[in-house]
């Protein structure tokens, strides 16, 4: 008897274990209901600081809504290879990328809907950026404008465009440069492209990496980057190291949001990543992206950090090239004008 009734005691402390263990998993699995919910974020490189503190700030807006805790992973890196990553199986809730395209490719798998840009305001892009130049201080090269990234003795740093979204965006914005001072020449602006490259000793994969070779590996006369990497690299090693060049033409980029609806309907989180990309939309979450030194879109924001951000002649990809898709047949496709100019130095 007294066997039988241990045996009953040890079958119900395991069962009460593998219960709570049960619980755990469950709580752990992403689903919604349960008293923690885990989402992954996969954005582009730029975003790492800006991200940490915002999803610090949302978690505390969802659990005083919901009472319900929220982590949210984070997966960085060159915005076309966290694209391709996703749609090779990477379990994102939410993608935070560079450009349009990236997500538009991930409509031909179905993980997001093709009327994606319709389901957040300003085509689902929470902020904007452009891109600047980062020359080292006293700025000895004399740098001021795109045509004198051209000049023989200039080295410039700037991240693959087959990999990376913010090196389209250089790309791009040379490119609109050379045909606005060419009179719209495409040869000579496929001259101008051609020296620019010619002049970039390395062509790292994401732009952090980029940030990392100019500014700690000391390569390069100057860095073509996004505006927020700029002001980054200024306010960590100072204003004695570095100065931002504003060329005279440039381009307004438009990082975009969505929802991976495939990945977040099979994991149960469709809410709580949706209210994280309408967060961005907040006040604090624009308040954020202005500490941040990305571009806000709430009027009353922009007008608080008027100073920290000057007008700029700005174009844009559908002005300028028909949208993205035009953009990256053109350009970055297989064979399109880039893999045509760039010879890797030697």
């Amino acid at each position: 008897m007294k066997n039988k009734a241990l045996l009953s005691i040890v079958i119900v402390i395991l069962l009460f274990i593998a219960g709570c263990t049960l619980n755990s998993q469950s709580a752990s699995s992403g689903k919604e209901g349960s008293n923690t919910i885990e989402i992954l974020n996969v954005s582009y490189d730029p975003t790492r600081e800006f991200y940490e503190e915002y999803n610090e700030v949302f978690a505390r807006y969802w659990f005083d809504k919901t009472g319900q805790q929220v982590k949210v992973k984070q997966s960085h890196g060159g915005s076309g290879k966290q694209a391709r990553s996703v749609m090779d199986g990477l379990r994102a809730d939410v993608v935070t990328l560079a450009l349009g395209y990236d997500i538009d490719e991930m409509t031909r798998l179905s993980l997001v809907p093709t009327n994606w840009q319709s389901q957040l305001e300003y085509n689902s892009a929470p902020y904007t950026s452009t891109i600047v130049f980062l020359v080292r201080s006293g700025n000895p090269k004399g740098i001021q404008d795109w045509d004198d990234l051209i000049k023989p003795d200039v080295s410039v740093i700037t991240p693959n465009p087959k990999t990376s979204g913010g090196a389209r965006w250089n790309f791009l914005a040379a490119w609109v440069y050379a045909m606005k001072s060419y009179d719209n020449d495409e040869m000579k602006a496929v001259d101008f492209v051609t020296k620019l490259y010619k002049n970039v000793p390395v062509l790292d994969s994401g732009a952090r990496g980029s940030t990392t070779t100019f500014v700690e590996r000391n390569i390069g006369d100057v860095f073509i980057t996004w505006e927020n990497e700029a002001f980054l690299a200024i306010n960590e090693l100072g204003a004695d190291k570095f100065e931002i060049v504003v060329p005279s033409y440039s381009i307004l980029a438009e990082p975009p949001v969505a929802v991976v609806d495939k990945y977040v309907q099979r994991r149960g989180t469709q809410e709580v990543a949706q209210a994280y990309l309408e967060y961005l939309y907040s006040e604090p979450g624009q308040q954020i992206i202005a500490q941040h030194y990305f571009r806000p879109r709430m009027q009353s924001v922009i007008e608080q950090y008027e100073s920290k951000f000057p007008p700029m002649n700005l174009t844009t990809v559908q002005e300028a090239f028909g949208g993205w898709k035009a953009a990256q047949d053109k350009f970055f496709s297989d064979q399109g004008i880039f893999d045509r100019i760039y010879l890797p130095v030697r």
